[in-house]
């Protein structure tokens, strides 16, 4: 009996193992991106509306000192 020898490949990946790990991390990049900039424009909001409440309270009180 003779045995014959031969490497084993540890692991067989197709092409499609790589499309699905390229575009897990296109989609992952992309829902970062999205977040951030929901994130700055809500603060830009925000600034805003306190920017604009600021100006109105020193219109009524006369003073621009912060009590």
């Amino acid at each position: 009996m003779i045995m014959k020898k031969e490497k084993l490949r540890a692991q067989v990946k197709s092409r499609f193992y790589y499309y699905f790990w390229g575009v897990c991390t296109v989609s992952v990049v992309l829902g970062q991106l999205y977040v951030g900039t929901g994130y700055r424009l809500m603060s830009e909001s925000i600034n805003r509306f306190f920017y604009t409440l600021t100006g109105e309270l020193e219109k009524i009180d006369g003073s621009t000192e912060y009590r």
